[in-house]
């Protein structure tokens, strides 16, 4: 099927007619090949370009993988499903002190006072049977209290309780162990008073704060950190001297910390991709014409002094 002669031109006539529309609107336009010219600087600040190019791209690609950790501060309680209660996990050894002798009490501001807690502990006697490492776990309220370690619960009470040891663990809630998070939440682990007068009494005054950590899935994990002040001595009373312990004073502070990662967006990661890539272009292209400019009039004037 052909069409008529006059029908095809018009037809050919507004096909180019089109064609040129669409060149207008064309912002990408393209310099013919034969009126570009290669240079050895040019060639040398594209290789450069293309290298700082990829060590950016590479550097935002590791920013974009991690994760970051922001922390910030409120004040709130932010574990209201505890039921006021806070996990404790203690784990301590009195080398001169027998297992039979060594017990935990724990009393606190709303009436709590329990003598000889066993519940979820264990003692592991230590130097052939003269020693013993205690190790439980228990609950606290919220409310200011103590526990502590002592042989108030034995049923004879020794002549020179030896007091002196060392703390392996002090951890209030969830175990909460996170490589970018460099909390105080065993701060006093490690904490050796083995060269201590083994008739003195040990106070260790913590401060518990809140903290909370969420991941990028939105779970939260409800853990404590705290610091800690101590002091020994020995005490006495009117009746003589009092049986030494080792007492662990605690408040709670109303400042919660609360720890959350975060990862960089999409969207951000591809508009600092594209400001790499243009930006980087833009000052090659001018640094290149730059050098072609200056190389192109160094020639001129060479011309000139030969002429």
């Amino acid at each position: 099927f052909l069409l008529p002669f006059s029908s095809s031109q018009n037809w050919q006539e507004q096909y180019f007619t089109s064609r040129v529309d669409c060149v207008r609107f064309d912002i990408y336009r393209k310099v013919p090949k034969d009126l570009t010219q290669p240079t050895y600087t040019g060639a040398f600040i594209s290789i450069l370009c293309c290298v700082f190019i990829l060590f950016l791209f590479l550097s935002e690609l590791t920013g974009f993988i991690a994760t970051e950790i922001v922390n910030e501060l409120y004040v709130d309680d932010p574990d209201k499903d505890s039921g006021g209660k806070i996990e404790v996990s203690l784990n301590i050894s009195l080398p001169n002190l027998h297992c039979d002798l060594v017990g935990l009490d724990i009393q606190d501001e709303m009436g709590r006072h329990e003598v000889g807690h066993i519940e979820n502990s264990m003692k592991i006697p230590l130097n052939q049977g003269d020693g013993c490492r205690f190790e439980g776990e228990f609950s606290i309220n919220k409310v200011p209290g103590n526990f502590h370690v002592s042989t108030h619960s034995a049923t004879a009470q020794p002549q020179s309780p030896d007091m002196t040891h060392t703390i392996h663990k002090l951890a209030f809630g969830e175990k909460l162990q996170v490589q970018k998070v460099q909390g105080a939440f065993n701060a006093l682990g490690g904490a050796d008073k083995m060269s201590s007068n083994p008739l003195a009494s040990h106070d260790y005054i913590l401060k518990i704060v809140p903290t909370v950590y969420e991941d990028l899935s939105g779970r939260q994990r409800f853990s404590y950190q705290y610091t800690v002040a101590n002091k020994e001595y020995v005490a006495y009373s009117h009746t003589g001297r009092i049986i030494p312990a080792i007492w662990f004073r605690y408040d709670l502070s109303p400042i919660t910390v609360k720890y959350t990662e975060r990862r960089q967006p999409l969207y951000r990661f591809i508009t600092t991709i594209c400001a790499i890539v243009g930006g980087t272009f833009t000052v090659a292209g001018i640094i290149d014409s730059c050098i072609f400019t200056a190389s192109e009039a160094w020639k001129k004037i060479q011309i000139g002094k030969m002429s």
